[in-house]
């Protein structure tokens, strides 16, 4: 389902800056390579994100679903000095072609990329974090976003990605897993959100005031 007209997706996304260098030499390898390059980052996504970075002069970034380093290096490269972004993969696969990314990159030192289960690694890592993002399993979000609302700072951003699932979850009983993060995340005092029709739907959460 088109939930945004392609004509004005397109029309973002000349208006919008494009990829530095590095990044963009990631997203072009992405798509001639990977069998699901949709799970980059989008150009338009990619700058939101660098936007809430520099806007919030984030120095702690988490990042849940490395896939091939897009959404990595556009955070990295706009992340505040001295400031550091954790990626954490999965797949060994994607983190080695997202090692590879990140290390011909000039951000390589700004980005700390670990592999395993997101649910453990999130566990073991001390906050707090400025900007958080999720783009990994989907029916794990809810479970990603308890382990780390304790740990934002007190000006801190959590973005999940594809909360729209494609107009599923306008469609009874499909989507379930993400009608049921959205619904948790509007359900809970410690937060405020929006969500966004950006791409395939961004939901960003912060503390309450």
């Amino acid at each position: 389902m088109d939930l945004v007209d392609p004509r004005a997706e397109r029309y973002a996304t000349a208006h919008t800056t494009p990829h530095t260098p590095a990044t963009a030499a990631a997203a072009s390898w992405t798509d001639a390579n990977s069998g699901a390059p949709q799970m980059a980052s989008a150009l338009v996504e990619s700058r939101l994100l660098a936007a809430l970075v520099t806007v919030g002069a984030a120095r702690r970034v988490l990042e849940v679903g490395t896939f091939t380093g897009v959404g990595a290096l556009a955070l990295a490269e706009r992340i505040a000095p001295g400031g550091t972004v954790i990626t954490i993969e999965s797949d060994p696969a994607h983190a080695e072609a997202a090692r590879r990314h990140i290390d011909a990159s000039p951000v390589a030192d700004r980005i700390e990329l670990l592999v395993g289960d997101a649910r453990e690694l999130v566990g073991e890592l001390d906050g707090p974090f400025d900007l958080v993002f999720l783009d990994a399993w989907k029916s794990d979000y809810i479970d990603y976003y308890e382990a780390v609302v304790p740990k934002l700072s007190d000006r801190g951003v959590l973005v999940a990605d594809n909360v729209l699932a494609r107009g599923q979850v306008l469609e009874g009983e499909r989507g379930h897993a993400l009608k049921a993060f959205n619904e948790h995340v509007q359900a809970d005092p410690r937060v405020d959100n929006v969500l966004l029709t950006v791409g395939d739907g961004l939901m960003l959460a912060w503390r309450t005031a």
